[in-house]
C-alpha cells in the first residue's frame, strides 16, 4: 500500500538556541541585567517554525513530506537549507529563497525554571503568498497541514485573505487541509487581529485544526484568554474545563471543520469531531478513515516525561496526529500517538531529536507509558480501561 504524503507549509526560520542548563533554576531573570555576562556552554541551530518543527516531526515519524517554505538568499538561509538536506536532501528541495528579504530567526531562551522566551524576527515569512506554493507539489500530496499564521503578515491582514486563498488553493486540487496556529507576541499588530473574523473566513476550508488551548483561546475569546492570563503563577491549562472545550469545539465545528484536536500541554490532548456530512467533503487524505471518526468526544492524559526541553512539542503532537490520520487509524489511536510524539519531544529537546519512528511510539504508548492524572468522572465522562482514555457520554 503507498504511503500518504503530506505537505508542511507556512513559517519556517533559524532556531537558535543558547545552552543555558547551567543557569541556577529560577534565577535566569536575576542575571538577565545590563551590562552582565551571562556564560553559556554552546549553542544549538534547529530549523524552526511550522515547517521545520512539523515537517522534521513527520519526517521521523516515517511520513513522506514535503516542505515549502519562504527563507531569504542570505547565510541564515542557507544554514536553513543545509540542516535540512543533512537529514534528507530532499527536504529542502522545495524551499522558496526571495531575494528581497530576509531569513527568519528565532533567539530561543530557555533556562532551568522558566518557560521559553522568543526572540523572534519574521523575515520573509511575512511574504508568502498562495502563489508560493507549486501546483505540480500539491498533485503529488495527499494532506497540506498550514501554520503559523498569526506569525504571518502577508497572510493574516485583511481578514486572512491570503489565508483563505491558499486553503481554496490546496483544495481545489484535492488535499485535505489542516491548520496549526502560534500565539503573537501581544504587543504586536498580529495580536489586534480579529481573529475571530479571520477563523469565520477560514476554518470553513479546513478539515482538520489543530491549534493549542491557548490559541483556541485566544483566537475564539480574547476577554476569557486575556482573564485567565492575568494569573501569571496560573499555567493556562489548568483553565481547560469541559464545559469550556464543549463551547469553544462548537464554534470550530460548527464552520464545518472535520475534526479539531487541542493540545493541552500536562493535560493531555482533547479531540473532538464533527458528523458524516464534515468528513465527507474532506480531501484524499482522509480516505480510509472509518465511522468510527465521526461525532466522537475524546480526551487523553499526557505521557510522564524527563523533560530535556520544550521546543516544538505542539507541532510533535500535530505531527503524530496527522500520521495516525494518513495510516488510516482509529482516533483513539491518533491521540495517543499525538501526546507520545509530543511527549518524545519533551524528552529529546526538539523533534529531531526526541521524535522516532512510528511503530516503536505506538508499541511504547501501548506498553503500560505512564500518564499524568486526569479524571473527568465528574464531568459525566467515561474512562475507557482499554486504552485509557475519556469520552464524553
Amino acid at each position: 500500500m503507498t504511503q500518504k504524503t503530506v505537505i508542511v507549509a507556512g513559517t519556517i526560520g533559524l532556531d537558535i538556541r543558547p545552552d543555558l542548563s547551567k543557569v541556577p533554576e529560577g534565577q535566569f531573570h536575576t542575571l538577565l541585567q545590563p551590562g552582565k555576562l551571562i556564560r553559556v556552554d554552546g549553542v544549538g541551530l534547529t530549523v524552526g517554525g511550522a515547517v521545520g518543527s512539523a515537517g522534521l516531526a513527520l519526517h521521523r515519524l516515517g511520513t513522506p513530506v514535503r516542505l515549502v517554505g519562504k527563507v531569504g538568499m542570505d547565510p541564515f538561509g542557507n544554514v536553513v537549507g543545509s540542516l535540512l538536506a543533512e537529514v534528507d536532501k530532499a527536504l529542502a528541495q522545495d524551499l522558496v529563497r526571495d531575494p528581497s528579504g530576509a531569513t527568519s530567526y528565532s533567539i530561543i531562551l530557555n533556562p532551568p525554571g522558566f518557560d521559553r522566551t522568543f526572540l523572534h524576527a519574521p523575515g520573509v515569512n511575512d511574504m508568502f503568498y498562495a502563489s508560493d506554493l507549486p501546483r505540480a507539489t500539491l498533485k503529488e500530496a495527499d494532506l497540506f497541514h498550514f501554520g503559523y499564521p498569526a506569525l504571518m503578515r502577508s497572510v493574516y491582514r485583511g481578514g486572512g485573505g491570503e489565508l483563505v486563498s491558499i486553503l481554496q488553493r490546496v483544495r481545489r486540487e484535492g488535499l485535505t487541509t489542516s491548520l496549526d496556529f502560534s500565539l503573537p507576541d501581544l504587543s504586536s499588530a498580529a495580536a489586534r487581529v480579529d481573529w475571530p473574523e479571520l477563523l469565520a473566513n477560514s476554518l470553513p476550508q479546513v478539515d482538520l485544526f489543530v491549534p493549542s488551548f491557548e490559541e483556541l483561546v485566544f483566537m475564539l475569546d480574547r476577554e476569557t484568554f486575556d482573564s485567565l492570563n492575568a494569573e501569571p503563577d496560573r499555567p493556562l491549562q489548568e483553565a481547560a474545563t469541559p464545559e469550556l472545550l464543549d463551547r469553544l469545539s462548537a464554534e470550530v465545528l460548527s464552520y464545518g471543520v472535520a475534526a479539531l484536536l487541542v493540545k493541552l500541554g500536562p493535560r493531555g490532548a482533547y479531540l473532538r469531531t464533527a458528523g458524516a456530512q464534515a468528513w465527507e467533503k474532506g480531501g484524499r487524505g482522509l480516505d480510509g478513515l472509518g465511522r468510527d471518526w465521526q461525532g466522537r468526544e475524546l480526551w487523553a492524559p499526557a505521557f510522564k516525561v524527563d523533560l530535556a526541553g520544550t521546543t516544538g512539542a505542539g507541532s510533535a503532537a500535530s505531527a503524530g496526529f496527522l500520521s495516525s490520520i494518513l495510516r488510516g487509524e482509529s482516533p483513539e489511536t491518533a491521540l495517543r500517538m499525538a501526546n507520545a510524539a509530543g511527549a518524545a519531544c519533551l524528552e529529546g529537546g526538539t523533534a529531531r531529536e526526541g521524535v522516532g519512528p512510528w511503530e516503536e511510539l505506538r508499541d511504547r504508548a501501548q506498553a503500560g507509558w505512564e500518564t499524568l492524572p486526569l479524571d473527568l468522572a465528574a464531568e459525566g465522562w467515561r474512562k475507557e480501561e482499554k486504552n485509557g482514555l475519556w469520552e464524553k457520554v
